[in-house]
Formats: structure tokens, C-alpha cells, sequence
């Protein structure tokens, strides 16, 4: 396993270990199933093993490691397989979330829901696809925030983890249709604006359909490199 930078001692060593460890693994300097063992990984990076354990569970919350009882972490295998189950589970939260969270419409929710977007299309002018996969999970995860069923919550959240995965690896090599994404974000936020829910429902149905059909276009051509 490669050294890794290590941390600057500043606000909070745990975060700093996560987005540095998430950093490596989607960008494949750290590989699937490599083992992560705390005692090189704490000292590579120069911190304790505790505020690298807690780094540790989130990454494995986000489907990013396996932890292993009595062994080292693993880094998660990636598969097409997987992503359309997630994809599947994800398009059923997604729609009935919109339904749950109608109560909860306000300009609050409506401008995070804006400002998000705005972030969303600077990033696909400036061709960053790896901040906007972010932002595209971000969205998501706003929504489902207005929901009262934290369990609910917790599954968009954890769908979300698992599909955006492969979108964060897959962005490496393959450049987004991410416009056509920011459009469709922007569909769902206008008719929750208008307080059409059904059409809001559509709209994220719709997307849902094109998220799963890009993933697959580019997965396609991925596996015919």
C-alpha cells in the first residue's frame, strides 16, 4: 500500500483522515479489497488510531470499506450488479420521499434546494464532474432531510452512498451527462415550487430512469475499453 499524506494537525483530525482516505479510494490509489491496516494507516497519516477509527465507520456508512471483525478494513469491491439494486431501492425511496416531505414545502427547503443547484451548474461549467456527483448526492439528501421517519431518511441516505459510488469511480475515466442531470434537478425543484406533487413525483421518477440509464451507458463503455 502507497504512503499517504499525512494530516495537518488543525480542527478535526477525523474528518481530515475521512476525506483523505475517501479521496484515495476513488481515485484508485487505494484499491478494492485492499486491507487497511490501522497501525500504517495511523502513521502514515500522523494521528492517533481513535480519530481514524471514526473515520473508518463513516467510510464504511458510505459502502466505501468493509470493516472486519478481528481483521483490517477492506476496501469495497465495486460491481454493476450491486449499483442496479441500489438503483432499484433507491428509485422507490426517491418517489415516495417526494409524497412524504409535502407538509415540509417551504422557501427554507426550496432555496437550500436553489442553492444547491446553483453549485450544481457552476460545477458543470467549470467541468468538475466529481464535485457534482457530490452536489447531485447532496440534493438528494436535502429532500430527504424534511422527512419525519428518520429510518427512512437513513435508507435514501445509505442508497444514495451506494449508487453515487459508482458514479465517483466511474468519473475517473468517463465525463457526465451532468447538464442533463442539473435540468432534471431543476424539473423536480420547479414543480415542488408550484406545489404539484404529482408532477414533482414525475419529474423524479423520471429522473430516477435517466440516472439509471446513464450509469449504464457508461458502464457499457467501460467494459468495452
Amino acid at each position: 500500500m502507497k504512503s499517504l499524506k499525512k494530516i495537518i494537525q488543525n480542527v478535526s483530525l477525523a474528518d481530515q483522515a475521512y476525506n483523505l482516505l475517501k479521496k484515495a479510494i476513488i481515485s484508485a490509489e487505494l484499491a478494492p479489497e485492499e486491507e487497511l491496516p490501522e497501525e500504517k494507516l495511523a502513521s502514515d497519516l500522523g494521528i492517533s488510531r481513535t480519530p481514524l477509527r471514526e473515520a473508518l465507520r463513516r467510510l464504511a456508512m458510505e459502502g466505501l470499506i468493509v470493516l472486519q471483525k478481528g481483521r483490517p478494513a477492506i476496501v469495497a469491491t465495486f460491481t454493476k450488479e450491486d449499483s442496479l439494486e441500489y438503483m432499484e431501492l433507491r428509485r422507490v425511496l426517491e418517489i415516495y420521499n417526494i409524497e412524504k416531505i409535502t407538509s415540509a414545502l417551504d422557501e427554507d427547503l426550496l432555496n437550500e434546494l436553489r442553492g444547491n443547484l446553483a453549485l450544481q451548474l457552476e460545477a458543470v461549467t467549470k467541468n468538475n464532474f466529481h464535485d457534482f456527483i457530490e452536489l447531485d448526492r447532496e440534493f438528494h439528501l436535502i429532500l430527504a432531510s424534511r422527512n419525519r421517519n428518520s429510518k427512512f431518511t437513513e435508507l435514501i441516505h445509505h442508497m444514495n452512498t451506494g449508487i453515487n459510488r459508482a458514479f465517483l469511480v466511474l468519473s475517473n475515466t468517463l465525463q457526465m451527462s451532468a447538464y442533463e442531470a442539473y435540468e432534471e434537478h431543476l424539473k423536480i425543484i420547479e414543480a415542488l415550487a408550484a406545489k404539484n406533487v404529482s408532477q414533482a413525483k414525475v419529474n423524479m421518477l423520471e429522473h430516477m430512469q435517466n440516472v439509471e440509464n446513464r450509469f449504464l451507458s457508461y458502464f457499457q463503455k467501460e467494459e468495452n475499453k
